[in-house]
C-alpha cells in the first residue's frame, strides 16, 4: 500500500509525539512513584477510599468537559480563525457542567449508600472537577495549534507541584484532607499558567457568547460526553462496586493495580494519540482518505507490537512486580493485574479506533458500543465481584473492553483501512507472542529478572525473524525515528535507503 504524508506533518507529529512522550515519562514517572510512596504511607484501607473517591471524580470530568476537547481540538486546527470564539463556549458552558457534575457525584454516593467518611472526602476533592476545567479548555487550544511543548512543559510542572504540596501535608500529618487540598492548589496553579500562555499567544475570548459556535458543540460533543461517561464508568465501576461489595481493603488492591494500568494506557497510547489527532483531522477533512486509513492503520499495528511483549512481562510477573513496588500488603493486587494489563492492551486499540471514528464524526456509533459495554461489564462485576473479588473485577473489564474492540473493528470503515490486510502479520505476531511467554516463563523460573529481559529480546529478534513488519512499516519508523529528538544519534547507528527530506 502507498500513501503519502507530507513531510512537514510527519516531522511535526514525530516531534509533538517526542514532546508530549518526554513529557509523560516524566510526570508520569513522577506521579508513579508518588503512588508507591502514598499507598505505603497510609495503607490498604484508606487507600481504597482514595480510589473509591477518585473513581467518583473520573466519571463526574465526562459532565464536564461533554465531549467538547477532542471537537475543540479537531475545529480549532482546521479554522484557527474562530479559537477565541471556542474559548468563549467552553468557558461559559463547561463552568456550569462543573457545578452540575459536583452535585451529580456528591448526591450518587448519598445515594448509593457510600460511608460518611467517604462522602466527606468527595465533597472536598470534587472542587477539583471546576479547578481542573479551567486549565484543560485553555491546554486544548494549545494542542489545536500544536504547541505541545508548551503544553508539555505545564504538565510536568503541575505533576512536580502537586507532588511536593501533597507530600508536604502527608508529613504534616494531614492524611488524605491534605493530599486534595495540595490537589486543588496545583490544579488552580495549573490554571492560571494555561490561561497565560494562552492569552501571550494572541488569544482572547471573543464576545458575545457565540451560539453557532456552542450549538454544534453540544451538539457533537454529547455523544462523545456519553461515550466518555460510559467508558469511564466502566474504567471505574469496579471499585465502586467493590468498595460496596468487599470493601476498601480490596478496593485498595485494585486501586493498586490500576495505577500500573493507567500509567501504561498513559505512556503507550495517550501521548501518541493526543499528538496525531491535529494530523489525522488535516487528512480526513481534505479528503485524503487513503493517507487517513493508512495513519489508523500503522496507528493500530503498532500498539499492539508494543503493547504485547509488555502484557507478557507484566502477566507472568505481576507478584513478582507489585510487592517490590506496594509492599507485601499489597501482594493481593498482583491477581488483578496479570489480567489488566490484557485489558490495557485491548483499550489501547479501541482508543486508537475510537479517536478515528471521532475525527470522521461518528460519535454516535461510539456511544452505541460503549453504551454495550458497560451493559456486559457492570452485569460481570455484580457477578463475579461478590466471589472471585477484584479477579472478578478484572475479568469483567478485559470481557467487556475486548467485545467493544471486536465490534469496532467490524464496524470502522476509511478508504487506506482494510484489517484483513493485517492478518498474516498478527497471525506471525501470536504465535511469536505465545512462544515468547513460554520462553519467558522458562527463564522466570531460573530469575524473575532474567525473564523480565529475556524475554523483550526474543520479542525483538523474532519480530525480524519472523518478518512480522512489512518494508512500509520499516520505512515508516525509520523516518519518525529520525524525526524525534534524538533522531541523529538513531541514524548513526540505523540506517535504511529512504530519502529522509525533512
Amino acid at each position: 500500500m502507498t500513501a503519502s504524508i507530507s513531510a512537514q506533518d510527519a516531522r511535526r507529529a514525530a516531534r509533538n509525539a517526542g514532546a508530549l512522550a518526554t513529557a509523560s515519562i516524566l510526570s508520569k514517572g513522577v506521579l508513579f512513584v508518588w503512588q508507591l510512596v502514598l499507598a505505603r504511607a497510609i495503607g490498604e484501607a484508606a487507600y481504597g477510599v482514595y480510589g473509591t473517591v477518585g473513581a467518583f471524580i473520573a466519571i463526574g470530568t465526562a459532565v464536564v468537559n461533554f465531549g467538547m476537547g477532542p471537537i475543540v481540538i479537531r475545529d480549532v486546527a482546521r479554522a484557527p480563525q474562530h479559537t477565541g470564539k471556542y474559548l468563549t463556549a467552553t468557558l461559559i458552558m463547561q463552568s456550569v457542567l462543573a457545578v452540575l457534575a459536583y452535585g451529580l457525584v456528591n448526591g450518587a454516593a448519598a445515594l448509593g449508600g457510600y460511608d460518611a467518611s467517604i462522602r466527606g472526602l468527595l465533597a472536598l476533592a470534587a472542587v477539583s472537577l471546576l479547578v481542573d476545567v479551567l486549565g484543560n479548555m485553555t491546554n486544548d487550544l494549545l494542542l489545536a495549534q500544536e504547541r505541545m511543548r508548551a503544553s508539555a512543559a505545564v504538565s510536568v510542572g503541575h505533576i512536580l507541584v502537586l507532588i511536593t504540596l501533597a507530600g508536604v501535608a502527608l508529613l504534616a500529618g494531614q492524611g488524605l484532607v491534605g493530599v486534595y487540598v495540595a490537589t486543588l492548589a496545583a490544579g488552580g496553579l495549573r490554571a492560571l499558567v494555561l490561561w497565560g500562555l494562552v492569552l501571550r499567544g494572541g488569544v482572547r475570548p471573543a464576545w458575545p457568547f457565540d451560539r453557532q459556535i456552542a450549538g454544534p458543540l453540544l451538539r457533537n460533543g454529547a455523544p462523545l460526553a456519553v461515550s466518555a461517561f460510559l467508558s469511564l464508568a466502566y474504567q471505574h465501576a469496579d471499585k465502586l462496586i467493590t468498595t460496596r461489595f468487599v470493601g476498601t481493603v480490596q478496593t485498595g488492591h485494585l486501586t493498586a493495580a490500576f495505577v500500573v494500568i493507567f500509567g501504561v494506557i498513559e505512556l503507550l497510547n495517550t501521548t501518541i494519540l493526543i499528538a496525531t489527532y491535529p494530523m489525522m483531522s488535516r487528512y480526513h477533512e481534505a479528503g485524503q482518505g487513503e493517507t487517513f486509513g493508512f495513519i489508523v492503520e500503522k496507528l493500530v499495528f503498532f500498539t499492539l507490537l508494543i503493547s504485547l511483549p509488555l502484557a507478557l512481562v507484566l502477566s507472568i510477573f505481576a507478584a513478582d512486580i507489585t510487592v517490590p513496588l506496594f509492599g507485601a500488603d499489597f501482594r493481593p493486587a498482583a491477581d488483578a493485574l496479570r489480567i489488566l494489563i490484557w485489558y490495557a492492551a485491548a483499550a489501547m486499540t479501541v482508543a486508537t479506533l475510537a479517536q478515528a471514528m471521532v475525527v470522521q464524526n461518528r460519535q454516535r456509533t461510539l456511544l452505541v458500543l460503549r453504551t454495550i459495554g458497560l451493559g456486559i461489564n457492570i452485569a460481570l462485576d455484580f457477578l463475579l465481584i461478590p466471589v472471585l473479588t477484584i479477579t472478578g473485577a478484572a475479568l469483567a473489564s478485559l470481557t467487556a473492553e475486548s467485545l467493544i474492540l471486536l465490534l469496532l473493528v467490524s464496524r470502522f470503515q476509511a478508504a487506506g483501512w482494510d484489517w484483513r490486510r493485517m492478518i498474516p502479520r498478527l497471525l506471525r505476531l501470536a504465535i511469536l507472542t505465545g512462544l515468547v511467554g513460554l520462553a519467558m516463563a522458562l527463564l522466570g523460573t531460573l530469575h524473575p529478572l532474567l525473564g523480565m529481559i529475556g524475554g523483550p529480546l526474543l520479542y525483538a529478534a523474532g519480530l525480524i525473524v519472523a518478518q512480522v513488519l512489512a518494508p512500509d512499516d520499516w520505512d515508516l519508523l525509520y523516518r519518525l525515528a529520525a524525526a524525534m529528538p534524538g533522531g541523529t544519534l538513531i541514524r548513526r547507528f540505523w540506517h535504511r535507503d529512504v530519502t529522509l527530506n525533512w
